[in-house]
């Protein structure tokens, strides 16, 4: 572990359930380590790594079956744990179709039981963001590793338990960065490393969600701060989680401003509606709406939420118009970075397409991606982020010299190629050295929400907020070297 840290003096430094969550009752942060009694699998034991998972929404399916069929000769899948009794028959049967697997299943409340009955060696998280601590944390106390979607937590407080819960308990917390996998992404890093563009001093970053995406964040339980910490925090982790990968950086200052202007009542009136209403299935005006989503229409959908509704109350398709939202869909923030580098980012939730435009500003030169994304809807079936190829590129711009176009890396599958690759990082017992160090653990899953964070904060006193007053003595993460500072730069050719 790299025992570098962010001095705070200096400053070097996923559903809306209506029942809430079981895990105090169940007393799950207060009683003492009771080790599941297997020692973790390894790659020279011969034994299968055991693996149960928390959460059984949609998020949940990419490591469901990449468990029991494509990596079953090295992984078993020994439970499912949800809040919701509906999903966790349709997780066992659809185990015992694809697999013959007779998995377990235990509601929320019965967490440690399933622990120590099923005896997994590693705990995956996909619950709701703001319910990841309280698994994460009691995962590592029963003495399990962990791995956890994006985001790691919600707030600096659930982030400084899980760091705590680390560090006394030693086990591993790995945060699935999906998007440093993918291909063009990864072809970005290794373009920066190069020293192309030598020494990266500012950053211009913008990300668009479509009105099909992005609209799709104000349905779901993402809508309520307090279940997501806003798009700047369960969407934003994976963007700031980038920034501070491709830089091999961690961000020190954050000043931002947010609002939300389109996903309003006022919007649904200016778009020839009466009013908003409390879901589509319901809706009055469903006709009108070009933003009404059927869930009877969408086989996943209707299955996983539509008749599990008589479980736990959850509506998968509540107006995006209603007044009760409390996320922004229009968020512009700047970053400084320990290195001293700078950020430019924004974030809109109602763009004409799906994607990211950023450039890199170096002593050397410039380079500019762009990286347009398919339309998708959370859960509907299809393939999530895949990417437009004509929508692709990276463009070099060196100084005084002329623009020129590379290649992109081939990229097939979710989010941008990246998910193939990822789980094969996970879940295969040997794997090859990796150069970009793509695996994430418990300190870059911090940094990156940390920036989400600190801009909500900001967003609401319109001051800059300290990362190291959020969390003091950080470690960093482990990152490959970048261009140094203290190298020579080369003189520009002569206009």
């Amino acid at each position: 572990m790299n025992n570098h840290s962010i001095s705070m003096a200096s400053g070097q430094t996923r559903r809306e359930f209506i029942a809430t969550t079981a895990l105090a009752s169940a007393g799950l942060m207060t009683g003492t380590s009771l080790a599941p009694g297997a020692p973790a699998a390894s790659a020279s034991s011969g034994r299968k790594r055991r693996y149960a998972i928390v959460g059984v929404g949609s998020r949940s399916q990419m490591y469901r079956d990449a468990i029991l069929k494509t990596y079953a000769p090295y992984a078993e899948l020994v439970g499912f744990c949800d809040l919701n009794q509906g999903r966790l028959n349709l997780a066992r049967e659809h185990a015992r179709r694809v697999a013959s697997a007779d998995v377990p299943v235990f509601l929320a409340r019965d967490f440690d039981r399933m622990v120590r009955d099923t005896r997994p060696d590693v705990v995956i998280v996909t619950t709701k963001d703001a319910a990841h601590s309280d698994y994460i944390v009691r995962a590592m106390q029963l003495g399990c590793d962990v791995m956890t979607e994006k985001p790691l937590t919600t707030d600096e407080k659930k982030c400084r338990a899980i760091l705590e819960a680390q560090r006394r308990t030693g086990r591993r917390c790995t945060v699935t960065f999906n998007y440093r996998y993918s291909p063009p992404r990864t072809q970005v890093k290794d373009l920066l490393m190069s020293g192309i563009i030598g020494e990266v001093l500012s950053v211009d970053f913008h990300w668009l969600l479509d009105t099909h995406h992005g609209a799709d964040y104000f349905r779901r339980w993402h809508s309520h701060k307090a279940n997501s910490g806003g798009l700047m925090v369960h969407k934003a982790t994976h963007h700031f989680d980038l920034v501070n990968w491709w830089l091999s950086a961690v961000p020190v200052s954050v000043m931002a401003t947010g609002k939300r202007e389109f996903y309003t009542p006022k919007m649904a009136r200016r778009l020839g509606l009466q009013s908003h209403h409390e879901r589509c299935l319901t809706c009055p005006e469903k006709a009108q709406c070009t933003f009404h989503l059927d869930l009877s229409r969408s086989g996943s959908l209707k299955e996983l939420y539509l008749d599990q509704e008589q479980y736990d109350g959850y509506y998968r398709d509540r107006c995006v118009f209603r007044p009760d939202i409390d996320i922004e869909d229009t968020m512009n923030v700047l970053v400084r970075y320990n290195t001293g580098v700078t950020l430019a980012y924004s974030l809109n939730a109602f763009n004409a397409w799906e994607g990211y435009r950023i450039a890199f500003n170096g002593t050397q030169g410039r380079i500019e991606h762009t990286m347009e994304e398919n339309v998708y809807i959370n859960g509907d079936g299809s393939v999530p982020g895949a990417l437009k190829k004509e929508g692709t590129t990276i463009r070099i711009y060196p100084f005084r010299a002329p623009a020129y176009q590379v290649p992109i890396w081939e990229a097939k599958g979710g989010h941008g190629g990246g998910d193939a690759l990822l789980l094969d990082d996970l879940f295969l017992p040997e794997k090859p050295a990796d150069k970009y160090l793509r695996a994430a653990d418990q300190r870059a899953g911090a940094y990156s929400i940390l920036t989400g964070i600190a801009a909500n904060k900001s967003m609401v006193t319109g001051k800059a907020v300290e990362i190291a007053e959020l969390v003091p003595r950080l470690a960093l993460p482990d990152y490959p070297p970048m261009p140094s500072a203290d190298s020579p730069v080369a003189m520009p050719p002569r206009a």
